[in-house]
């Protein structure tokens, strides 16, 4: 198991790295992130000069993509045009962590996500919660009662919620639990999203309430999803050999679908779950933007329509990251929880 581990890992360096080139150069071929500033009162042409040998864009491609890797030996300073520093101290390179100052906000990169992946992160595990349980237990009563009306209601919701698009998930339910529960004087729920808590902003309650719509749209397709692939891999179990003879040998019902079906038909659902946790987690861009939720997703989609290349390179780097470990994970779940399954 260790071997395998270290030869997963050392073939995951090599794929990061491409991932990292190809992203640099895409992204670098987007344009001049401070072409926009040129319009700002009292940006002259000579502070735009300035800011962008700062930044380092001056410089060629491939030594733009040298020094933010293993970092350089220039400083940051002025970036906003005061007349004082705003950034200290030697860029040091991803390599050793420093993912670089975001040219919009001016800050280093590393502050920023700290800011915004907290709110990724709760939005994703309660998303991935709420899809596991609900796509799970649909999908095992479904399989207990194949063919059924039960059954034929989940299949249909199932495909009409799976073909139908996020951010039309997201908007009917904007427009039904808060738009129209407002206009039938019914309880309704806030659309947009919260500030930090713990800086006084928001209370838990009012985060727990801005949290629903989000989770709801976020997960609605998932557990479709989910329940089809957990109802026809329990069919393909309770037809076996061996949970027809645990039911001849007078195992209670319960036991046998719970300890013997069930625990060989989620062994799939591992893959399946370690898959999705990069894309819960990678801030579920439409949703979070829909929504105003200040998590990573919100985060992009903001640095690109303001082109800012060290925080799109940053969030590229954590999505490609997250999948690399996450199949790293299903792997070695799988040998831990099925015997059969052995790595050398």
């Amino acid at each position: 198991m260790t071997q395998y581990i270290i030869r997963r890992v050392m073939q995951a360096i090599p794929l990061l790295f491409l991932i990292s080139v190809f992203v640099f150069f895409l992204i670098r071929q987007a344009g001049d992130p401070f072409a926009g500033r040129i319009l700002e009162a009292g940006t002259s042409a000579e502070d735009l000069s300035r800011q962008r040998r700062a930044a380092g864009l001056t410089d060629p491609v491939w030594l733009q993509f040298i020094h933010w890797y293993l970092g350089d030996d220039w400083y940051q300073r002025d970036l906003s045009g005061d007349g004082e520093p705003d950034t200290f101290g030697r860029r040091q390179g991803i390599l050793r962590g420093d993912l670089g100052v975001s040219v919009q906000r001016n800050e280093p990169v590393v502050k920023t996500i700290r800011r915004f992946l907290p709110w990724t992160l709760l939005l994703g595990a309660t998303a991935l919660t709420t899809t596991i349980v609900f796509g799970v237990a649909i999908g095992m009563l479904a399989s207990l009662r194949p063919y059924s009306i039960f059954d034929n209601i989940v299949t249909t919701l199932s495909f009409v919620t799976f073909s139908t698009p996020i951010f039309l998930i997201a908007l009917l339910s904007v427009f039904i639990f808060s738009v129209k529960f407002r206009e039938w004087g019914l309880p309704y729920l806030p659309t947009g999203g919260t500030s930090d808590w713990r800086a006084g902003g928001a209370t838990f309650g009012d985060v727990a309430q801005r949290l629903i719509l989000p989770t709801v749209s976020l997960a609605a397709i998932q557990i479709a999803a989910y329940s089809r692939f957990i109802r026809a891999s329990m069919l393909d179990v309770l037809n076996s050999d061996y949970i027809r003879t645990a039911h001849a040998k007078g195992l209670k019902r319960r036991r046998v679908v719970m300890l013997h079906a069930f625990k060989n038909a989620s062994f799939p659902l591992i893959t399946l779950v370690a898959l999705d946790i990069p894309v819960f987690l990678s801030g579920a861009v439409v949703t979070e933007t829909i929504f105003s939720w200040p998590g990573m997703g919100k985060l992009f989609i903001d640095s690109l329509n303001q082109l800012d290349p060290p925080i799109l390179l940053a969030f590229t780097l954590f999505v490609a990251l997250t999948v690399v470990t996450m199949q790293l994970i299903a792997d070695i779940v799988y040998a831990w929880v099925d015997p059969r399954v052995r790595y050398t």
